[in-house]
């Protein structure tokens, strides 16, 4: 029997059709309009957020720049995501009370390095106290690397220009242009945040 045919058959009749349509109440007898309004001037309370974003997997990536006086300084961020195609840019959500904040919004080049799954210690690294991110951390010379620190063990790495900054709610949206991409020639990401813990995620093959 088709799908079609199955459909057709346990269709109700219009009798049936006539006690459904009186037995559902109407959109605007369930909620009407200022109701609606009232709802979406709220907020869901801060656990109910985070646990629901918690479902969401986000890369985990390490953010490094060049403070004024020329010290290396980076955190791990989850918040990254590209934002335009022409010109490149990419973004980074930062907690306006994080003591890396200020140095990060006010550089005028930092870098993304992009992490997989053999650098969850890195990630740990730049997430714990802020005086030990660099120490026995390797770095990488080169041209890139006048601008913002490189990471030697990330395999991707995206040099930016700061490009904008954005203020939204309790984080500052960093926004760069990418102006250089160093790639080791090894698959980079697949490192992810999710469900508060490191998850790895690998291509599907097929597609």
């Amino acid at each position: 029997m088709s799908a079609t045919s199955l459909l057709t058959e346990s269709a109700p009749g219009p009798a049936a059709t006539a006690t459904l349509e009186h037995q559902l109440p109407d959109a605007t007898d369930v909620l009407d309009p200022a109701a609606a309004r009232a709802m979406l001037s709220g907020n869901i309370p801060a656990d109910e957020f985070r646990a629901a974003m918690a479902s969401l997997a986000a890369p985990v990536t390490v953010v490094t720049c060049y403070d004024e006086a020329g010290i290396p300084r980076g955190l791990t961020a989850s918040a990254v995501s590209s934002l335009s195609l022409d010109p490149p840019l990419i973004l980074v959500c930062l907690d306006r009370g994080s003591r890396t904040h200020d140095v990060m919004t006010a550089a005028e080049a930092f870098t993304v390095h992009l992490l997989g799954p053999e650098n969850e210690d890195l990630a740990k690294k730049f997430a714990g106290p802020t005086d030990q991110r660099f120490a026995n951390v390797p770095l990488a010379s080169g041209p890139t690397s006048f601008h913002a620190p490189q990471l030697a063990d990330s395999a991707l790495r995206l040099t930016c220009a700061r490009y904008a900054t954005i203020e939204a709610g309790d984080h500052t949206i960093l926004v760069g242009r990418v102006a250089a991409s160093d790639c080791l020639g090894i698959p980079a990401g697949g490192l992810v945040w999710h469900h508060r813990g490191f998850a790895h995620a690998r291509p599907v093959r097929g597609f």
